[in-house]
């Protein structure tokens, strides 16, 4: 089977800051991973009223994130999509708004990454034995120049693009023993005045 097309979006500042609300990242999150859903779909997930979810639907689409799916549901129910398999955000040269809009992104994709480990770790008892070799909970600390630290980093993320355009969509029905497996990668130069991380 050949490499599927791995797809993105680059957004500008004004779409990156509508994303750092977590029902949005959230409700992107479900339609890149489950495939299309209705607003009343997406409420009952999360638990919310479908007034609540239309609203952020319809600005997820203003800024180019999902759009409507025409080959299902009608004017009453409305089937929506995501149009990119990744969002990319805070290259290296952007200063100013578009910088600060990265980081509120960052920020809260950095909290939904922790949420998502936690449930995982709470998980972890019901997890089948199979999987578990695949669960980590690591870290590494290497002496590195900037430019090492950026190649090392443009390594491993080709390496999980190319298992991602070699696997099926996550929205198609996966066959066999196959699931979703996520990936978080964090990483970032330690500096001598980082503060603590607050244990209390």
């Amino acid at each position: 089977m050949a490499p599927r097309r791995i797809t993105q979006i680059a957004p500008d500042p004004t779409a990156l800051k509508a994303l750092t609300h977590p029902v949005r990242l959230r409700m992107l999150s479900l339609l890149r991973l489950d495939g299309p859903a209705t607003a009343s779909g997406l409420a009952a997930r999360l638990g919310l009223n479908s007034g609540t979810t239309s609203y952020h639907l319809r600005q997820l689409a203003l800024h180019g994130f999902i759009e409507e799916d025409s080959d299902r549901g009608n004017q009453r129910d409305r089937w929506w999509r995501s149009r990119h398999d990744m969002t990319t955000f805070l290259t290296d040269s952007v200063e100013g708004d578009t910088l600060q809009a990265g980081l509120a992104f960052q920020q809260a994709a950095l909290n939904w990454h922790m949420r998502q480990m936690q449930a995982a770790h709470n998980a972890y008892p019901d997890m089948p034995t199979e999987w578990r070799p695949a669960f980590t909970v690591s870290d590494y600390t290497i002496a590195m120049t900037p430019e090492a630290a950026a190649a090392l980093i443009d390594q491993i993320k080709t390496l999980l693009t190319e298992a991602m355009a070699a696997a099926p969509p996550l929205v198609a029905p996966l066959p066999g023993d196959l699931r979703p497996f996520s990936i978080i990668l964090n990483a970032a130069p330690l500096t001598a005045d980082q503060p603590e991380p607050d244990l209390s």
